[in-house]
């Protein structure tokens, strides 16, 4: 066990890693990026590649998105690394987590329609499960057109 000085002086180097900045409220990735950007073109910084951090299923929607907000840069899309049945279980809450993925990928093939992100294409049998699950009822994530139809 460390001293009580050592601890003190641990404590002092955590409270200095710190930033303390004040976050700045965005509530969807579009904002995130459009701020992130322009903050660092106030600071003068040259961006050539950004990390993308997300939740593992909003990787794709992440790296179109930024990929329409901001041309020329190299995005990475990283997530924490865990299996479906690891992030199903973390969640506690399966229905709940394929709603979700429904949802995003519902996103992924609205959106650059929209004008939100750049498209990027959908794998056949990708498309064919997300009807069955449509069909099975995993809807409530579904962007919708304001008189509850679902979006195309």
């Amino acid at each position: 066990m460390s001293t009580e000085r050592a601890w003190a002086d641990a404590r002092l180097l955590w409270d200095h890693h710190l930033m303390h900045h004040t976050p700045v409220p965005c509530s969807v990735t579009i904002e995130n990026i459009r701020f992130s950007r322009a903050l660092l073109e106030e600071a003068g910084v040259d961006v050539s590649s950004v990390l993308l951090v997300s939740k593992p299923y909003e990787e794709r929607r992440a790296n179109a998105t930024a990929r329409k907000l901001w041309p020329g840069v190299e995005f990475v899309s990283a997530s924490s690394p865990m299996t479906f049945e690891e992030y199903v279980a973390s969640i506690r809450d399966e229905r709940l987590v394929i709603d979700m993925l429904v949802g995003a990928l519902q996103r992924l093939m609205i959106y650059p329609a929209q004008g939100f992100m750049v498209a990027d294409p959908v794998p056949g049998e990708v498309t064919a499960a997300y009807e069955r699950l449509c069909r099975a009822g995993f809807t409530s994530r579904l962007v919708t057109d304001g008189r509850g139809a679902v979006g195309q």
